[in-house]
């Protein structure tokens, strides 16, 4: 292409995800650039997209480095950042491999997950204390056979930034054969990217297509619902909510009760939530207790959750597996009809207490509400919201937006999970972005970023390659 050298065009993507996308102003000049990111390790290359005519830069150019570490920690450090006085914070993306015949950028959640081959005989704890000192690890996971529960010598390791497991990559030991693990799909066999128990299969029962509304609604607190004599209650399992909860609200949900020992939200291809979890605890009653506290339970207000026992390979057909169900069935009949005062073991954690006229439940420090600005005020700058899984309601924005000060009005594309926020003061808009973007509000998380000036025909990365 034009904007690349050809002789350098067949080393763009060796090695892999070692090229940066920036959307940056059209005075920025390669020299900037060049100085800018030149911080971050060895640059093989610099290249501004001009247009063929007028020969002007685009505002869009590519940054090649030598390694993957180094692209990765450029992405997390200059992303948002003002590179001159007076110009637009520019965006930083990993860019896609020329190869691809995707439509979207790299996500980061792509870029987190490593696949290792190790001893059949790590544990988990192994293989954290392993690949712990190329960053902070949010969880390890070893592969087992569902029939044995044995190990077959390989697992995941998810970091909290891309360039930590681009490090990991680069600088363990060659014998672990480590390399990024492919982005979960529809099609990815469930003993391959377990995450659950080794024995437990519950992909049999739905597995990816599963449908987030397909549980029956039970009514929390209602105990004797329950047949308690049943052998499918087991220590693992499934919630399903509609809300986009992260992997930290379910986690700090669940973990009220104690003995949670495992906590996984299931994503997509994307990277977003499925609308799934799993949970494993330590002992049966912890897990009957908390499907009785938390099925049907509100979190956020408005959103319902589902939770139902999944398999976890465990043989309750022995006779100490009878009368551990049957313990469990007396405690939970007993805090049934007698309260939980009669038992002590089965004393009620403390739960969030959520009041029912909280509108806003999110992960940020919100400022104090502000007034909005006069209609006709000018719009000094606008800020792209991209929602998932869908819109908030346009009194909720306007409710967070307009705490940064000068919001003028709040615009939702219809059919669309997009919006504008439209300010009179640049710098309202900009802290607004710097405090929003990538939150979640009300169960919905946002990409909050600068729009494209009006002149503009699309807000959507145009495709050079």
């Amino acid at each position: 292409m034009e904007e690349y050298p050809a002789k350098q065009t067949e080393n763009l993507d060796d090695p892999p995800n070692s090229r940066l996308f920036v959307v940056t102003s059209r005075s920025i000049t390669e020299e900037e650039l060049r100085e800018s990111f030149s911080v971050f390790g060895d640059i093989q290359g610099v290249w501004v997209v001009k247009d063929k005519q007028t020969k002007e830069s685009k505002g869009i150019c590519y940054v090649k480095f030598s390694k993957s570490s180094q692209a990765c920690l450029a992405m997390e450090e200059m992303h948002g950042k003002v590179l001159a006085e007076g110009t637009k914070p520019i965006k930083v993306f990993i860019a896609q491999s020329r190869s691809s015949t995707r439509h979207r950028d790299v996500e980061d959640e792509e870029l987190t997950r490593i696949f290792v081959m190790i001893p059949k005989s790590f544990s988990e704890e192994d293989l954290k204390n392993t690949f712990k000192e190329y960053g902070d690890i949010e969880y390890c996971v070893i592969i087992k056979n569902k029939t044995t529960g044995e190990s077959k010598g390989l697992g995941y390791v998810r970091y909290y930034k891309p360039s930590q497991a681009a490090v990991a990559i680069e600088n363990c030991d060659k014998t672990y054969r480590a390399i990024l693990a492919e982005p979960r799909t529809k099609n990815t066999a469930p003993e391959e990217y377990p995450v659950g128990p080794p024995r437990g299969d519950y992909s049999s029962s739905g597995g990816d297509s599963m449908n987030q509304y397909a549980f029956p609604m039970a009514d929390p607190g209602n105990y004797p619902v329950m047949d308690y004599r049943s052998s499918d209650m087991t220590r693992c399992l499934m919630i399903s909510t509609r809300a986009a909860l992260t992997q930290e609200q379910v986690f700090a949900l669940f973990d009220i009760i104690p003995g949670m020992e495992y906590c996984e939200l299931q994503r997509d291809a994307y990277g977003m939530s499925k609308g799934h979890a799993l949970i494993r605890y330590s002992n049966l009653g912890s897990a009957v207790y908390a499907k009785e506290k938390l099925n049907g339970f509100e979190y956020p207000p408005g959103n319902r959750l589902v939770v139902n026992f999944v398999d976890d390979g465990e043989d309750r057909s022995s006779p100490v597996g009878r009368m551990a169900m049957q313990f469990v069935a007396t405690q939970m009949m007993s805090a049934a009809w007698n309260g939980p005062s009669s038992s002590q073991a089965m004393k009620p954690p403390s739960f969030p207490s959520v009041s029912p006229m909280a509108r806003i439940q999110t992960d940020v420090n919100l400022p104090s509400m502000k007034k909005l600005a006069p209609p006709d005020s000018k719009a000094k700058e606008r800020l792209f919201v991209v929602f998932s899984p869908s819109p908030l309601p346009p009194d909720v924005l306007e409710d967070v937006f307009c705490r940064f000060g000068s919001l003028i009005e709040v615009h939702l594309v219809p059919g669309r999970k997009v919006g504008y926020m439209k300010y009179a003061d640049k710098q309202c808009a900009d802290e607004a972005m710097a405090a929003l973007h990538g939150r979640v509000v009300n169960g919905v998380k946002m990409k909050v970023m600068l729009a494209d000036p009006p002149r503009e025909e699309s807000h959507k990365r145009p495709r050079t390659y």
